[in-house]
């Protein structure tokens, strides 16, 4: 493989549970608990669809004014969480396994639904091992559309089968599937079942490779 394509909640970060708790504050205004499992499904899932998903679980519609504000005020409760995030927050694995890639000449990639990536890569330390990122604010499609990952791979200047996707989530394995990429899924084998293979983290890849 060429190039690593990363998504970034859940695989370099646990932001994952900053998403889930400013969502589930957001469900509760409607009387809606959002549980551990139903979060599952709003992995690697923008902010707008993952709204829209809480809005129908607890039954209710709002007007465009209304949903607007909702996610305005769902991210800047996220952002809360974000603005004390450091170096120790990287999962444990991530930097040195970016720094094997580097070392390797590998190409390194972000495939991000975040619309927050970048600063969230300044305050880890890591942006610098970045050749290319694309979150949020450069695609239209949602995963598991394929467009973060095969743009991603274009900004590399590497076809699609030269990229391997590394996720955490459902949809993002079938949107790096569907962009023809090989898949290594980070977290649970019993939930990643299409990924090609599953770690519970990179300092298990670390460990394998040794």
């Amino acid at each position: 493989m060429k190039g690593y394509i990363f998504d970034l909640d859940g695989v370099i970060v646990d932001t994952a549970k900053f998403h889930f708790l400013a969502w589930k504050k957001i469900g509760e205004e409607f009387g809606f608990q959002l549980t551990h499992e139903l979060n599952e499904q709003l992995k690697g899932v923008s902010r707008v669809d993952s709204l829209q998903k809480i809005l129908n679980w607890a039954g209710v519609s709002v007007s465009s004014e209304k949903f607007d504000e909702l996610a305005t005020r769902k991210n800047a409760d996220y952002l809360t969480y974000v603005e004390k995030m450091n170096e120790n927050d990287i999962l444990p694995g991530v930097k040195a396994f970016l720094e094997k890639a580097k070392q390797e000449n590998i190409k390194i990639a972000l495939g991000s639904a975040s619309k927050n990536a970048r600063p969230i890569l300044q305050k880890l330390g890591i942006i610098s091992y970045f050749d290319a990122i694309v979150d949020g604010n450069d695609v239209t499609k949602a995963k598991p559309d394929p467009e973060v990952f095969v743009t991603a791979a274009k900004k590399l200047g590497l076809s699609n089968s030269d990229c391997v996707v590394f996720e955490d989530a459902e949809a993002g394995i079938e949107a790096a599937k569907r962009a023809g990429m090989k898949t290594i899924g980070i977290g649970s084998s019993e939930v990643l079942t299409e990924a090609d293979e599953v770690f519970s983290g990179f300092d298990e890849i670390l460990r394998m490779e040794k």
